[in-house]
């Protein structure tokens, strides 16, 4: 596995696009032109949606309008699924970005 690039892992409803599943929505310009700008550099992007079959790729089409493409759609690089000699449900990324994201630091650690 090349080691020199980050994987992002990204939602689509409520995080790339404003909207009320099914339906699409607005885009999130400036999520979408990070992440445009972050695969530019080198990095990976992964879709990481809840969405399936027609509404899966209603969202991978309004994506392609957006000019935003992905290494991988609810799945493992090929290359983690090498590393790791299996293919976790969990996605293996640097960063998760989704709409209801909370950080376990903040909201449910103790301060000691």
């Amino acid at each position: 596995m090349n080691d020199s690039y980050q994987i992002i892992a990204v939602d689509f409803d409520g995080t790339l696009c404003f909207s009320n599943w099914p339906a699409l929505g607005e885009p999130n310009e400036r999520l979408i032109e990070f992440l445009k700008n972050w695969k530019r550099n080198g990095n990976k992007v992964i879709l990481w949606t809840c969405r399936a079959g027609e509404a899966l790729e209603s969202a991978l089409s309004w994506c392609a309008t957006q000019d935003l493409t992905f290494d991988a759609v609810n799945d493992n690089l090929p290359e983690i699924v090498e590393k790791y000699g299996n293919n976790s449900r969990k996605i293996t990324c640097d960063y998760y970005i989704d709409d209801r994201a909370v950080l376990p630091d903040s909201a449910f650690i103790e301060k000691r």
